[in-house]
Protein backbone atom coordinates (compact mmCIF):
# COMPACT_ATOMS: atom_id res chain seq x y z
CA UNK A 1 0.00 0.00 0.00
CA UNK A 2 1.06 3.55 -0.83
CA UNK A 3 2.60 5.31 2.17
CA UNK A 4 0.92 8.19 2.04
CA UNK A 5 -2.47 6.55 1.98
CA UNK A 6 -1.74 4.98 4.86
CA UNK A 7 -1.21 7.72 6.97
CA UNK A 8 -4.38 8.98 5.95
CA UNK A 9 -5.76 5.89 7.10
CA UNK A 10 -3.81 5.96 10.08
CA UNK A 11 -4.35 9.50 10.81
CA UNK A 12 -8.33 9.22 10.38
CA UNK A 13 -8.81 7.41 13.24
CA UNK A 14 -7.22 10.22 15.65
CA UNK A 15 -9.00 12.91 14.06
CA UNK A 16 -11.94 11.77 14.16
CA UNK A 17 -11.92 11.31 18.02
CA UNK A 18 -10.66 14.90 17.92
CA UNK A 19 -13.45 16.09 16.67
CA UNK A 20 -15.96 14.05 18.45
CA UNK A 21 -14.07 14.18 21.69
CA UNK A 22 -12.91 18.39 21.20
CA UNK A 23 -14.01 19.64 18.43
CA UNK A 24 -18.21 18.88 18.37
CA UNK A 25 -18.06 19.46 22.37
CA UNK A 26 -16.39 22.96 22.45
CA UNK A 27 -18.68 24.51 19.83
CA UNK A 28 -21.84 22.99 21.10
CA UNK A 29 -21.19 24.18 24.95
CA UNK A 30 -19.60 27.83 23.37
CA UNK A 31 -22.78 28.06 21.28
CA UNK A 32 -25.17 27.02 24.05
CA UNK A 33 -23.23 29.66 26.77
CA UNK A 34 -23.62 32.18 23.78
CA UNK A 35 -26.84 32.25 22.74
CA UNK A 36 -27.71 33.01 26.65
CA UNK A 37 -25.72 35.95 26.07
CA UNK A 38 -26.98 36.82 23.31
CA UNK A 39 -30.24 36.95 24.34
CA UNK A 40 -30.00 38.69 27.17
CA UNK A 41 -27.98 41.66 24.73
CA UNK A 42 -30.41 41.55 22.71
CA UNK A 43 -33.07 42.49 24.96
CA UNK A 44 -30.70 44.65 26.50
CA UNK A 45 -30.43 46.71 23.49
CA UNK A 46 -34.08 47.00 22.71
CA UNK A 47 -34.68 48.27 26.53
CA UNK A 48 -35.77 51.41 26.99
CA UNK A 49 -33.35 52.49 29.44
CA UNK A 50 -30.53 54.11 27.68
CA UNK A 51 -27.84 53.24 30.49
CA UNK A 52 -28.92 49.30 29.44
CA UNK A 53 -28.91 49.66 26.23
CA UNK A 54 -25.32 51.94 25.87
CA UNK A 55 -24.07 48.79 28.26
CA UNK A 56 -24.89 46.00 25.34
CA UNK A 57 -23.97 48.21 22.46
CA UNK A 58 -20.61 48.60 23.98
CA UNK A 59 -20.28 44.65 24.31
CA UNK A 60 -21.33 44.36 21.04
CA UNK A 61 -19.03 47.00 19.31
CA UNK A 62 -15.63 45.15 20.88
CA UNK A 63 -16.82 41.59 20.52
CA UNK A 64 -18.00 42.89 17.05
CA UNK A 65 -14.67 45.21 16.34
CA UNK A 66 -11.84 42.58 17.51
CA UNK A 67 -10.27 39.66 15.97
CA UNK A 68 -11.57 36.11 17.43
CA UNK A 69 -7.91 35.00 17.76
CA UNK A 70 -7.15 38.27 19.62
CA UNK A 71 -10.04 37.49 21.93
CA UNK A 72 -8.48 34.16 22.94
CA UNK A 73 -5.07 35.47 23.46
CA UNK A 74 -6.34 38.11 25.64
CA UNK A 75 -8.15 35.84 27.74
CA UNK A 76 -5.28 32.40 27.96
CA UNK A 77 -2.41 34.44 27.83
CA UNK A 78 -3.20 38.22 28.91
CA UNK A 79 -5.27 37.27 31.53
CA UNK A 80 -2.56 36.15 33.85
CA UNK A 81 -0.75 39.54 34.04
CA UNK A 82 -3.29 40.04 36.75
CA UNK A 83 -3.15 37.07 38.48
CA UNK A 84 -6.18 35.44 36.28
CA UNK A 85 -4.88 31.71 35.48
CA UNK A 86 -7.02 30.23 33.19
CA UNK A 87 -6.80 26.78 31.65
CA UNK A 88 -7.21 26.19 28.10
CA UNK A 89 -10.21 24.52 27.66
CA UNK A 90 -12.00 26.98 30.08
CA UNK A 91 -10.64 30.22 27.84
CA UNK A 92 -11.54 28.50 24.61
CA UNK A 93 -15.13 28.46 26.00
CA UNK A 94 -14.99 31.75 27.08
CA UNK A 95 -13.93 33.10 24.07
CA UNK A 96 -16.12 31.26 22.00
CA UNK A 97 -19.07 32.24 24.05
CA UNK A 98 -18.07 35.84 24.45
CA UNK A 99 -17.80 35.92 20.39
CA UNK A 100 -21.14 34.39 19.36
CA UNK A 101 -23.20 36.14 22.33
CA UNK A 102 -21.93 39.79 20.77
CA UNK A 103 -22.17 38.40 16.84
CA UNK A 104 -25.87 36.40 17.91
CA UNK A 105 -26.89 39.51 19.61
CA UNK A 106 -27.62 41.70 16.40
CA UNK A 107 -29.30 38.37 14.89
CA UNK A 108 -31.75 37.94 17.86
CA UNK A 109 -32.41 41.86 18.11
CA UNK A 110 -33.29 41.89 14.33
CA UNK A 111 -35.26 39.28 14.20
CA UNK A 112 -37.06 40.51 16.98
CA UNK A 113 -38.18 43.82 15.63
CA UNK A 114 -38.96 41.68 12.48
CA UNK A 115 -42.17 40.24 13.95
CA UNK A 116 -45.18 42.35 13.06
CA UNK A 117 -46.58 44.87 15.81
CA UNK A 118 -49.76 43.83 15.67
CA UNK A 119 -48.08 40.46 17.65
CA UNK A 120 -47.19 42.75 20.50
CA UNK A 121 -51.28 44.24 20.16
CA UNK A 122 -52.57 40.46 20.33
CA UNK A 123 -50.78 39.97 23.27
CA UNK A 124 -52.05 42.95 24.74
CA UNK A 125 -55.78 42.04 23.64
CA UNK A 126 -55.32 38.92 24.78
CA UNK A 127 -54.35 40.53 28.84
CA UNK A 128 -50.63 39.94 28.62
CA UNK A 129 -47.93 41.86 29.97
CA UNK A 130 -45.54 42.77 28.03
CA UNK A 131 -43.01 40.06 29.31
CA UNK A 132 -45.28 37.39 28.83
CA UNK A 133 -46.26 38.80 25.41
CA UNK A 134 -42.15 38.66 24.60
CA UNK A 135 -42.09 34.94 25.25
CA UNK A 136 -44.96 33.71 24.29
CA UNK A 137 -45.61 35.07 21.07
CA UNK A 138 -43.14 37.02 20.06
CA UNK A 139 -40.10 34.81 20.90
CA UNK A 140 -41.33 31.88 18.88
CA UNK A 141 -41.89 33.56 15.73
CA UNK A 142 -38.23 35.33 15.55
CA UNK A 143 -36.77 32.26 16.72
CA UNK A 144 -38.10 30.68 13.28
CA UNK A 145 -36.39 34.03 11.56
CA UNK A 146 -33.00 33.80 13.47
CA UNK A 147 -32.56 29.82 12.98
CA UNK A 148 -30.82 30.62 9.73
CA UNK A 149 -28.65 33.28 10.93
CA UNK A 150 -27.51 31.51 13.80
CA UNK A 151 -27.08 27.78 12.37
CA UNK A 152 -24.68 29.66 9.93
CA UNK A 153 -23.22 31.24 12.93
CA UNK A 154 -22.89 27.54 14.63
CA UNK A 155 -21.30 26.18 11.62
CA UNK A 156 -18.58 29.31 11.37
CA UNK A 157 -17.60 28.65 15.35
CA UNK A 158 -17.28 24.71 14.54
CA UNK A 159 -14.79 26.06 11.88
CA UNK A 160 -13.35 28.38 14.04
CA UNK A 161 -12.84 26.29 17.14
CA UNK A 162 -9.31 25.33 15.10
CA UNK A 163 -8.47 28.78 16.13
CA UNK A 164 -8.16 26.54 19.95
CA UNK A 165 -5.10 24.88 18.76
CA UNK A 166 -3.06 28.50 19.19
CA UNK A 167 -4.28 27.93 23.20
CA UNK A 168 -3.46 24.76 23.27
CA UNK A 169 -6.62 22.56 23.44
CA UNK A 170 -6.23 19.36 22.04
CA UNK A 171 -8.97 19.39 19.33
CA UNK A 172 -8.92 18.01 15.49
CA UNK A 173 -6.91 20.80 13.71
CA UNK A 174 -4.07 20.50 16.75
CA UNK A 175 -4.20 16.70 16.32
CA UNK A 176 -3.56 17.17 12.77
CA UNK A 177 -0.06 19.55 13.67
CA UNK A 178 0.23 16.78 15.68
CA UNK A 179 0.89 14.68 13.18
CA UNK A 180 2.30 16.32 10.74
CA UNK A 181 5.13 17.76 13.19
CA UNK A 182 6.57 13.88 12.59
CA UNK A 183 5.20 12.93 9.37
CA UNK A 184 6.16 16.19 7.58
CA UNK A 185 2.72 15.54 5.58
CA UNK A 186 1.41 18.95 5.66
CA UNK A 187 -0.62 18.97 2.60
CA UNK A 188 -2.63 15.68 2.76
CA UNK A 189 -3.19 15.78 6.81
CA UNK A 190 -4.18 19.77 6.73
CA UNK A 191 -6.44 18.19 3.66
CA UNK A 192 -7.76 15.61 5.84
CA UNK A 193 -9.18 17.96 8.52
CA UNK A 194 -10.64 20.14 6.40
CA UNK A 195 -12.60 17.44 4.51
CA UNK A 196 -13.45 15.94 8.21
CA UNK A 197 -14.99 20.01 9.05
CA UNK A 198 -16.39 20.03 5.76
CA UNK A 199 -18.54 16.73 6.24
CA UNK A 200 -19.67 18.26 9.63
CA UNK A 201 -20.83 21.13 8.33
CA UNK A 202 -22.66 18.93 5.51
CA UNK A 203 -24.20 17.09 8.59
CA UNK A 204 -24.96 20.45 10.44
CA UNK A 205 -26.70 22.30 7.29
CA UNK A 206 -29.00 18.82 6.85
CA UNK A 207 -30.17 19.62 10.59
CA UNK A 208 -30.53 23.53 10.04
CA UNK A 209 -32.86 22.57 7.58
CA UNK A 210 -34.95 20.20 9.26
CA UNK A 211 -35.04 22.65 12.47
CA UNK A 212 -36.34 25.38 9.68
CA UNK A 213 -39.23 23.31 9.07
CA UNK A 214 -40.93 22.26 12.43
CA UNK A 215 -40.41 25.66 13.17
CA UNK A 216 -42.57 26.72 10.16
CA UNK A 217 -45.78 26.72 12.08
CA UNK A 218 -44.67 29.38 14.27
CA UNK A 219 -44.25 32.08 11.27
CA UNK A 220 -47.62 34.57 11.47
CA UNK A 221 -49.64 34.27 8.22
Amino acid sequence: MDPKWQLFLDSLGPLALGAITATIPLALISMALGLVIALLMALMRISKNRVVSSIARIYISIIRGTPLLVQLFVIFYGMPSVGLVIDPWPSAIIAFSLNIGGYAAEIIRAAILSVPQGQWEAGYTLGMSRTRTLYRLILPQATRVAVPPLSNSFISLVKDTSLASTILVTEMFRKAQEITASTYEFLLLYCEAATIYWVICLVLSALQNSVEGRLEKYVAK
